[in-house]
């Protein structure tokens, strides 16, 4: 989604209202211009990403996320399906998916810089954001924690390990 044309219009619509000022308004206007494309930039982003949250709530467990390339947002939509492989139980109906759609939630990650680097490499090399990245990584340390805890709670006691002809 290019942002050019909706920054270009906020300039557009601060000249037409600096024209009423006369010509002290209008320097103004056009001073303050240059420093506007990044705040709109910025609050373009901040808007686009809480209605990609609003969305992401209601698509649940689908997700939409949004990715800065260049100047410009992209949105990257994980379907239901896509989901439902990271938690097998959200195909099911399990408690992950809340009636009232809150089956996801916010966390504060702090990363070493050279590791967020490296996880921002990894995701775009795998046409990922940064958090479905995440997610997926997660997911995937956290599986065979599961299947361990599984076959702990089996009640068997048996347990073998090697190699069988």
């Amino acid at each position: 989604m290019q942002l050019d044309q909706y920054v270009a219009e906020l300039k557009h619509h601060l000249a037409v209202a600096a024209e009423s000022g006369g010509d002290e308004a209008r320097a103004i206007a056009e001073r303050l211009s240059a420093p506007l494309d990044s705040a709109t930039r910025l609050v373009l982003l901040e808007a686009l990403s809480a209605a990609a949250g609003e969305i992401s709530r209601e698509l649940s467990p689908g997700s939409v996320d949004v990715r800065l390339r260049g100047r410009d947002a992209e949105f990257v939509v994980s379907p239901a399906a896509e989901a439902a492989y990271l938690d097998p139980g959200a195909a099911r109906g399990s408690a992950s998916s809340d009636a009232d759609g809150a089956s996801t939630s916010r966390t504060t990650l702090r990363l070493p810089d050279a590791l967020k680097v490296r996880v921002e490499d990894a995701a775009a090399a795998d046409g990922l954001s940064v958090n479905s990245w995440l997610v997926r990584a997660i997911a995937a340390a956290l599986e065979p924690a599961i299947r361990r805890s599984t076959q702990r709670g089996s009640g068997s006691g048996d347990h073998y390990a090697g190699w069988v002809r």
